[in-house]
């Protein structure tokens, strides 16, 4: 006997059709109890494409996700190497890297212009490994969370679900992440270590060991994590708010380059929060991985504490906007180009409280 098939949308955040009243109605005439309906019938109209072919949360769904992650993350990381580069060597030589300024006469006088993309293979590679598991597993939580908490707790504390599911997804992106970024650090910040991944990886591997790739891991986390949340969270949040206070029409009446529009000014405000909440935990990890055997102990007494909150901020304020800005406008501009709704401006709502209004 074959069993019936359980949608694999969940009620309270997406529905299949343009029009919610219907939904609510037909849901109404099911569903007579108050009961069932306060379990059952956060509905929401998405916006849709028709003709795409690609269902909501199937395979081919979080499949798309991952391969926006992978753009997403991996060619705006890449794009902004130089400015990574500088920050990098400010914070682990002040003294010399006095400025944002200074800091690129002094790398083009010493390396050249080609040096402004020393460190741009680990960096992609790391990324992009990231960017796939951090919009993924993202995805994929976020609903799992949901699906969890049911719908009427999943409407109501919509935020923690964000921060619970951006967090999950990266501790798992991190552990993507940590090699190549051990790598890519010490190329930049250690002239004539190595021209790159494929002579670097090697020399770290020999000077280190493969459980050097991973020193710093933990301090990876500290950053990343709390970096992420926010990223998630922030976005999802401020996008609903501006479709709420600052556009007049509804999400789904929106053109697809004002929704993407959306996406990348909610990006950009997002990014300057994940900059300053993950700051210190970024002086860290520029410091473990460029000096063999120091330890965060060394690193707090080295930099100080005002250091770690504030030796090459503004310059990471700007990097992380632009680069949180740009992740999103290609993440939904991807999304919108295989037939999904781009990320979020829909808040669900109680079915009662809408069929009432």
């Amino acid at each position: 006997m074959e069993t019936p098939k359980t949608s694999l949308i969940p009620s309270f955040l997406y529905s299949s059709s343009s029009s919610p009243r219907s939904l609510l109605s037909s849901n109404l005439e099911k569903s007579p109890s108050p009961t069932m309906l306060s379990r059952k019938s956060f509905l929401i109209a998405s916006p849709t494409e028709p003709g795409k072919g690609i269902e909501m949360y199937s395979p081919a769904f979080y499949a798309a996700c991952t391969f926006g992650g992978v753009l997403s993350c991996g060619l705006t990381h890449m794009t902004v190497t130089p400015l990574d580069l500088v920050k990098c060597n400010m914070q682990i030589d002040p003294a010399k890297y006095k400025s944002i300024s200074s800091g690129f006469g002094i790398l083009l006088k010493e390396q050249g212009v080609k040096g402004f993309f020393r460190g741009w293979v680990p960096t992609l590679l790391g990324y992009s490994a990231q960017g796939a598991c951090k919009f993924g597993f993202y995805e994929f939580f976020k609903k799992y969370y949901s699906d969890l908490a049911g719908p009427e707790f999943a409407a109501k504390y919509k935020t923690l679900i964000y921060l619970a599911g951006s967090a999950s997804a990266e501790v798992i992106a991190d552990i993507a992440l940590c090699p190549f970024e051990a790598v890519k650090v010490r190329v930049q910040t250690q002239p004539g270590f190595a021209r790159g991944m494929s002579d670097g990886f090697p020399k770290f591997v020999k000077s280190e060991g493969y459980g050097g790739l991973y020193k710093g891991l933990a301090p990876l986390w500290g950053r990343q994590i709390p970096y992420t949340m926010m990223k998630f969270a922030s976005f999802e949040t401020i996008v609903e708010m501006i479709y709420k206070y600052a556009i007049p029409n509804p999400k789904h009446e929106c053109s697809k380059g004002l929704q993407l529009g959306v996406s990348f000014a909610g990006g950009y405000v997002a990014g300057v929060f994940c900059a300053i909440v993950s700051h210190p935990a970024d002086n860290l990890v520029s410091f473990l991985n460029n000096a063999k055997g120091a330890t965060v102990g060394d690193a707090v007494k080295k930099i100080g504490m005002v250091g770690l909150f504030t030796r090459g901020l503004p310059l990471r304020i700007v990097m992380i906007g632009t680069l949180t800005g740009a992740q999103w406008g290609l993440y939904d501009a991807f999304k919108v180009f295989v037939g999904l709704p781009t990320t979020g401006g829909v808040a669900p709502v109680p079915a009662i409280a809408a069929a009432e209004a």
